[in-house]
């Protein structure tokens, strides 16, 4: 059994995206982050990141005590080499995989979630700030789009890259962005979105979840962390 530590956000998402894919047994733990959830000292034990999502192996391959993993793509990568799974067996395959998985986290992931803070979050609106976050975004599409041209997925077949991917895609809309400018990314995306797991996943949040718009305080407990907070 895996114990998933999660809250409808892109990065929950890739998470139940595999599990629901794979046929995983797995028990979701909401973490409301809106709360302050992600605070607590049995969370923080373990994400000490204080971010989810994070999941609790209770069945590690090999036996043994429990195994707790923080960061979406370490989890995705422990999870596809545990089941064999969305992920290539051979050196170029897999590496293939792991450097659009890495692309994700350090790219797409943390570009994106600007592109929101300071588009939708932030009490200011700064134009440089929104017109950086939004241009990069469209780049970062660009980049995905002549990826996609004459794949069906990123790696060739459905992967931990795209379930990486789709989820920060899906909110397309408040990053200023339209999938008819790139039609290869559009049709990969249809093509998630239709798939079982797909909705099944996406349901499971909104039932934790009613997506309601996010309170001022929320926001405090969500962007106003520091060292200090922390400790």
């Amino acid at each position: 059994m895996i114990d998933l530590h999660y809250w409808p956000t892109p990065n929950g998402h890739k998470i139940t995206l595999f599990l629901e894919e794979a046929g995983v047994e797995y028990r979701i733990v909401p973490v409301n982050i809106g709360s302050g959830a992600q605070f607590q000292p049995d969370f923080l034990k373990i994400a000490p990141n204080n971010r989810m999502p994070a999941i609790v192996d209770h069945d590690p391959a090999g036996g043994g005590a429990p195994i707790a993993i923080f960061e979406s793509g370490a989890i995705l990568l422990y999870l596809a080499d545990k089941y064999a799974k969305f992920i290539g067996t051979d050196l170029r395959s897999r590496t293939e995989t792991v450097q659009w998985l890495m692309w994700q986290m350090g790219g797409l992931g943390p570009m994106l979630g600007q592109n929101h803070h300071f588009s939708g979050y932030a009490p200011e609106k700064i134009p440089y700030a929104i017109d950086r976050y939004v241009n990069e975004t469209n780049r970062l599409y660009g980049v995905l789009d002549r990826r996609l041209a004459g794949r069906d997925f990123i790696t060739g077949s459905y992967s931990i890259a795209d379930m990486a991917c789709y989820p920060w895609i899906v909110p397309y809309e408040r990053q200023g962005q339209t999938l008819e400018d790139t039609p290869n990314l559009k049709r990969w995306f249809d093509a998630i979105a239709a798939r079982p797991a797909t909705v099944t996943a996406y349901a499971k949040g909104a039932a934790i979840s009613e997506n309601k718009p996010m309170t001022e305080e929320a926001k405090k407990v969500l962007f106003g962390q520091t060292a200090k907070v922390l400790g």
